[in-house]
């Protein structure tokens, strides 16, 4: 069963109408929910499908309790807000966003991320074609360009966060662009491809040596999932 995705609002605090989003007809690029409530997704794959580049254990660890805790927690902090709106209490409602749009970017961001990747024997690692073929070799000259650059954002990420090659919806052009903690790609900018620099993504597997995580994650990229989402 593949995931599903969100497509990005014009602001952060769209997060909030995420809940209102039914299950059953929802767009392909809208996480799951069910009942007006943030689901975990399941993934397109076997916990130990993308060895040895990412373990088993980090899979399961990252994917059964790291995404469901922001799942959890989003649906938790959307209850509050709605309490906090119906009893009109404007100082709780302001205390809950920060914490709806971190969980809410959680739940986001690697919704996309587990889409992001693919077995090398579903065709993980195979380069670009089509449109973002060429889009990534007239903007970076080759793919091992853009792999370059996005190593060295996400080697230069202070604490936690993601980098992520994004589209600018209103000139089509790429971008490579580091993003915080789990603040997601909204706005002007259309996700396509996004590796989470979070410890709990490699940790387990790489410790310190996480530069080796980053260049081994390439090569169970889903890159036709990217295409999809330039198009």
């Amino acid at each position: 069963m593949s995931t599903v995705l969100l497509r990005q609002s014009t602001t952060r605090s769209g997060l909030r109408n995420l809940t209102t989003i039914s299950k059953v007809a929802r767009p392909a690029t809208i996480p799951s929910f069910a009942r007006g409530k943030a689901t975990l997704p399941d993934l397109p794959y076997d916990y130990g499908a993308l060895e040895p580049s990412i373990s088993g254990q980090i899979m399961e660890l990252h994917h059964s309790k790291h995404h469901q805790t922001y799942v959890n927690s989003y649906n938790t902090f959307t209850e509050q807000l709605a309490s906090a709106t119906s009893s009109a209490d404007p100082a709780a409602q302001i205390a809950l966003q920060p914490l709806i749009n971190f969980h809410g970017g959680g739940h986001i961001n690697h919704s996309l991320f587990w889409e992001n990747l693919a077995p090398k024997s579903s065709g993980g690692g195979e380069p670009p074609s089509g449109k973002l073929g060429n889009a990534i070799d007239l903007a970076y000259g080759s793919l091992d360009n853009l792999k370059k650059l996005m190593n060295t954002k996400l080697a230069g990420i202070q604490g936690s966060g993601w980098a992520w090659l994004v589209k600018d919806t209103e000139t089509g052009a790429l971008q490579v662009r580091a993003y915080p903690n789990q603040d997601p790609v909204i706005g002007q900018f259309k996700p396509v491809l996004g590796i989470d620099a979070w410890e709990h993504a490699y940790y387990l597997q790489y410790q310190n040596r996480k530069a080796e995580y980053f260049g081994a994650i390439w090569d169970v990229i889903n890159w036709k999932t990217a295409e999809k989402r330039f198009e």
